[in-house]
This record gives structure tokens, sequence and C-alpha cells, in this order.
């Protein structure tokens, strides 16, 4: 037999061992049995295509374990807070009046591994224009450390408010680190991380994606936002360094966001997670006093922080929202740039409708990403149907990402309501329990609601086919996106 005749057989057979073997690493692997099935279809259906898909989509390749195991002295001596008798009698008083939430806080504790820690400070940080100031003046009044991780650190006016901030600091001899994701630090053309490494500054791109790696790593994401200033003094939120944000400025894609100033004991589980991912992507482990003092008391929220991706902290986020919605006695509230949930979420959005609860979401009618709220009207139907209101609110485009439950207890942080956020992405978030913060946090959403437009079910019923088409086959796409 030629070669000639050979190789279609030698394809078929190379095709089928690799059909093979993603329907065994599938059926092992995949712990949701709809992603099991249909990725095995697809590398059955689709010769070669399916496989290599799986390959670059599919798989975790993920795992920081023995980083955080190597980092276990120093994330450990600093994050223990002990409450005082204060404290406890405090939240006594809480689950009396909020006794539903108690078993949302043991739950939080189970899945992230961290105690609820009392004596923290939370401030709402609207937009760049009041975020960028805030995190400048912290740099600028940083005497030992800097951590800033970032998913998008462009080199625009906002970019560069902060670069200059941070070099001072680095002049001043204060030790600064800068983390920066690979594909976040390629939105804008002058690469940020070179910028500062030119600058003498300690930087470095998260996940790098050239060549090889590509394949392998360039659908896990770090898409957090965080920075903390001597172990005190921590940010995190939404907001991305990018001047869409700074309203002040014109900037050409305005963006609305919220970002949030904490002080208290809960900082230093921002910088257990800024140290773990800086340690995994450098080898370098930051320890000390500079990094993790003692911890000080500001304010009167408990709060916590939860770490989520796609390695041993797979769905923590998903789970803790499930149960938030699960808990909830009066009213839950939702603000989210890309509103595209599970079916479990969107059932348990559904059920807490059906229980009575006033369930709202709020999403962007200007979305920097049209396919997203196509995808997102396909299966608006699935809660609205059952008593969830959504509103489209008001240009310009809303990155924030927010939800509350009741009056006491409220998820900040970086994840959008999406299979990426919730699936695939590095994200981080803190839960706060506290009836001032919750207050505060409606009032930002009453503003968002002013002017904003109601999607009822007979609006969505009203879609002309051809819209609902697009909007449908949107959403076959809704878990890449």
């Amino acid at each position: 037999m030629s070669i000639a005749t050979l190789w279609p057989w030698l394809l078929t057979a190379l095709d089928l061992g690799l059909a093979s073997w993603v329907t065994v690493h599938a059926v092992m692997r995949k712990r949701d049995t709809r992603a099991a099935i249909a990725w095995t279809g697809l590398a059955w259906l689709a010769p070669f295509v399916g496989s290599f898909a799986y390959c670059v989509l599919g798989i975790n390749r993920i795992e920081r374990k023995a980083t955080k195991l190597g980092l276990s002295d120093a994330l450990q001596k600093r994050s223990r807070f002990q409450p005082t008798q204060h404290d406890l009698q405090e939240a006594e008083r809480s689950i009396r009046a909020f006794p539903n939430l108690a078993g949302l806080a043991e739950l939080g504790a189970e899945l992230s591994g961290k105690a609820l820690t009392p004596g923290n400070g939370v401030d709402c940080l609207s937009d760049g224009d009041q975020t960028y100031p805030a995190m400048i003046e912290a740099i600028d009044g940083a005497k030992r450390s800097v951590g800033l991780l970032s998913y998008i650190f462009d080199s625009d006016r906002a970019g560069d408010a902060i670069l200059q901030a941070l070099v001072r600091a680095h002049r001043r001899g204060v030790e600064v680190r800068v983390l920066v994701d690979h594909v976040g630090a390629r939105y804008s053309k002058a690469s940020m991380v070179k910028r500062l490494k030119q600058e003498g500054i300690e930087a470095a791109s998260f996940l790098p994606t050239r060549l090889l790696r590509l394949p392998v790593f360039a659908n896990l994401r770090n898409h957090r936002k965080i920075l903390v200033v001597d172990g005190h003094l921590g940010f995190t939120g939404g907001t991305n360094i990018r001047e869409a944000h700074w309203l002040a400025l014109d900037p050409a894609k305005p963006t609305q966001c919220l970002h949030f100033r904490l002080q208290g004991p809960v900082v230093a589980h921002l910088q257990e997670v800024f140290v773990t991912d800086w340690a995994f992507t450098t080898g370098e482990g930051l320890s000390g006093e500079a990094w993790f003092p003692d911890p000080e008391r500001s304010g009167s929220v408990w709060a916590r922080g939860i770490a989520h991706g796609p390695d041993e902290d797979f769905e923590t986020l998903s789970k803790v929202i499930f149960a938030g919605l699960s808990v909830a006695r009066d009213r839950v509230r939702i603000v989210t740039p890309y509103f595209l949930p599970d079916q479990r979420l969107n059932e348990g959005l559904a059920v807490a409708a059906l229980r009575g609860i006033d369930v709202e979401v709020y999403i962007p009618s200007d979305n920097n990403m049209p396919i997203v709220n196509w995808a997102a009207a396909a299966q608006l139907g699935l809660i609205v149907q059952h008593g969830c209101r959504v509103f489209v609110t008001r240009p310009p485009f809303d990155h924030t990402k927010v939800m509350l439950v009741d009056s006491a207890w409220a998820l900040i942080g970086s994840t959008n309501w999406d299979p990426r956020s919730l699936r695939l992405n590095f994200e981080f978030n803190v839960e706060c329990y506290d009836s001032t913060l919750a207050s505060a946090l409606h009032k930002i959403i009453d503003r968002k609601a002013e002017g904003a437009r109601e999607i009822t079910l007979e609006r969505l019923n009203a879609r002309r086919f051809s819209t609902k088409l697009r909007d449908g086959m949107a959403r076959l796409l809704s878990p890449y996106l």
C-alpha cells in the first residue's frame, strides 16, 4: 500500500484516537454532565476541530495549590483576627435581626476557608472620577509596600496618572509590585508592564499567551482588580485602569463603574490573593511586616474576601450567589454589565421571585459587547415569566458589579453574571454584612433605576422573528462570551 492510499487511514485513526481521548478526559474530569456530553459530541462530529477546541477551551491546566502551600506561613500569620466580646455581642444582635443570613455566613466560611472579620470600613467610589484620585492618594501615602493587580492597565491618561504615582512610590523606597493580566495588558498598544519595568518597578504579566502558550492558557484570565497599600488600605471592585472610566476626561467610550475602598482586617484577604497570584506568576514570595502588618480596626462592617477561579476555588462565587438567592426574605437587587447566568442561577432567580421576593436585575442598554445583550435577551424570558424584573439602564455603558440581599448583605467585586466570570476567570469579591453599607448601595441603585426601562415579557415576545433568531444564535455562544 502506497503512502498516497495510506494517509487517509492514518488521519482517520488519529482523529478516532483524539476523539476517544477527549471522551475519556471529559467523562472523568467534567463536573457538568451537559458539558461532558457537549464536548464529547463535538469531538466526534467535528473531526480534529472538536478535539483541538477541547484542548484549547475545555481543559483546566491551572493548579495553584502548591503556591498557596508554599506561602502558608506568610498568609496565615497576619490573616487571623480574633473578634472581641463586643464584636460577638453585635453579631448576636445582627443574627436576631437577620436570622436568614446566619446560614449564608457559615456557607461563606466553608467555601472560602476564611472567617468573617469585624471592624472594617467600606467606602463606595463612583467611576474613575472618585476611584483614581483615591488610589493615587493612597499610593502617594505609601510607606512600605504597594501591590497592584488589574485585568486592564492601559497606557492612556488614566494609566499614566497611576503610573506616575507608582514611580513616585518606587523612588521613595517603597516596595512596589504590579501584576497585569497578559490579555488585558494588550488592550492598549504601549505595554504598561514594559513601561513599569523601564522605570525600575517590579511588574509581570499573568499567564502570557505567546506562541505555544496561547492554546493552553488563552481562555483563563485574571479578571481581579486589587490594590493594597502598606497592608492596611485596599481597593477592589469592577474598575479597570483606563480613561474610559474617568468621565471628567470626556473619554470617547465613557464607562460607568463602582469601586470600593476598604480598611480593616479584611484588607489581609485582598493581600493574600495578590501575594498568591504574584508568587504563582513570578515565583517571588512576599511576606513580613511590609506586606502583612498587624490588622487595624476601621469601621462596623463584617466582611470576608472570596477568591474564585478555575482551580481549587472553582465555582465558589456561583455557590455564594445561589445561597444568597435562597436566603433572601424581601429583596434581591443585581447590577451587572453582562447577564448570562447558567440554568442553576436562572432557576434560583425564578424560585426567589416565586417565593415572593422582589428580584430586580439591572443591565446596561448601551453594552460594549452587543452580542452579550443579544444572548441575554434570548434567556430573559426564563426569569421574567416568573416575576423577576429586568431593567436596562441609561447610557453610558454601566460596568458596575453588585448584588444586594435584603437590607444587610452585599457582594461586591469583579465578577460578572456570565460563564466566563463564574467558571473561567480568576475573580475576587467581598461579602459584606452591614445595614449602613447596604443602604448606601441601595441608594446608588435607586439612582440607576431612574429612567431605566423595564423589559417585560410582552416586550420580549414582540421582537421580530429575525431578532429572536439572532438572539437565539448568540445564546449558543454564551459559554464563550
